[in-house]
């Protein structure tokens, strides 16, 4: 008696709870009008809101990658020796630790990177115009700002460094919102080197020149990054190569002079001899060098160019851009879906307060 007793009460619950549920079945039949109202204009406010929307246009832009190897298959030992009594660094220059890998990728979504972009001026109607104010009028952001903020005008002409402490916030901000909501930096394939850079944005010719910008001023970036010590060596290396053949130069004119102050010398006298022999050793001395500066500037020029990486633009964003709309069926789609979940929502919300009235 005492398993019969527990049991029954499980088994009276679950029947009220089938109960209830066909009453509420029967209840949203007998409804059937006011949902049908709902679905309609669920389909209505989606075809409405079809018309209206405007469409987000997608700037893509594709390239390949290709880092040269370590040193760039050079053996620059046996000229490391010689280049380092000047003080320099022969191989090895470029900057392999900061962008191995996806790191580039991630370049790509940096604030400094996005902010020089953004504060980059580019040409669109034949009027120069900051990245920046464009996206802050395509996005209506003036008018947020005066109601929100009080801030009736605002300037990004002028050095980075010295903005305000507003400009740098509203900048900030910008950025935060491009990273998470318009740009998209992704490899397709993770065994290749290509990569994608994508812009999403309502307004066309921001996203394609935005795509553009951002993409030169990284890949800029990212080849002075990699090749930045030995580019310093050749600047280095031609600098006194210069110096040396000016030397050169000046060391064989008294040479030339010393032979035609005495031009026919008495062999005889043997101290007559000797300031003419003293340039001459100078010319060959610097000659020697200027032939090893030469060399080791040859050899640098030669690792900048092998390890300066290749950057081939496949595919670049080209007005008219493509687009994703909402069209008027998935509109209606998607209005008749909310529609019929709204109405179900009020008709048992309508239900349960008139239930919890009469009790």
């Amino acid at each position: 008696m005492d398993k019969i007793d527990k049991i029954e009460p499980d088994e009276i619950s679950v029947r009220e709870l089938v109960s209830k549920f066909k009453l509420g079945i029967r209840y949203i039949k007998s409804k059937w009008v006011i949902l049908l109202w709902f679905c309609l204009f669920g389909i209505l406010t989606g075809i409405i809101y079809s018309l209206i929307e405007s469409p987000t246009y997608k700037a893509i832009s594709t390239f390949v990658l290709q880092e040269s190897s370590h040193n760039g298959g050079l053996n620059l030992g046996q000229y490391a020796s010689v280049a380092s009594l000047a003080g320099i660094e022969l191989g090895g220059g470029s900057e392999k630790g900061l962008f191995q890998g996806d790191n580039i990728l991630e370049l790509y979504k940096s604030r400094l990177m996005i902010e020089k972009t953004l504060l980059s001026p580019v040409e669109i109607n034949g009027k120069r115009q900051l990245l920046i104010d464009r996206y802050i009028q395509s996005k209506g952001l003036l008018d947020t700002w005066k109601k929100s903020d009080n801030i009736k005008n605002i300037n990004f002409t002028g050095d980075p460094k010295k903005f305000s402490r507003v400009q740098d916030s509203l900048i900030r901000e910008i950025t935060k919102y491009i990273n998470k909501h318009i740009l998209s930096v992704t490899k397709p394939d993770k065994k290749l080197s290509i990569i994608n850079v994508e812009i999403k944005f309502k307004d066309e010719i921001f996203a394609q020149l935005f795509n553009q910008t951002l993409v030169q001023t990284v890949n800029n970036f990212y080849v002075q990054t990699q090749t930045r010590k030995t580019f310093q060596n050749v600047r280095v290396l031609q600098h006194q190569a210069d110096s040396v053949r000016n030397i050169l130069n000046s060391s064989i004119g008294r040479v030339a002079a010393s032979t035609d102050a005495n031009p026919n010398p008495n062999p005889t006298i043997h101290a007559l001899m000797v300031p003419y022999q003293k340039k001459q050793i100078d010319v060959q001395a610097n000659t020697a060098i200027y032939a090893e500066v030469v060399k080791n500037l040859e050899v640098s020029k030669i690792s900048l160019r092998q390890e300066t990486p290749l950057i081939q633009l496949i595919d670049e964003p080209i007005i008219p851009l493509e687009y994703d709309k909402v069209g008027k069926i998935m509109g209606a789609l998607i209005g008749l879906i909310s529609g019929f979940f709204l109405g179900l929502i009020y008709l048992l919300f309508s239900r349960f307060y008139t239930f919890v009235k009469q009790t």
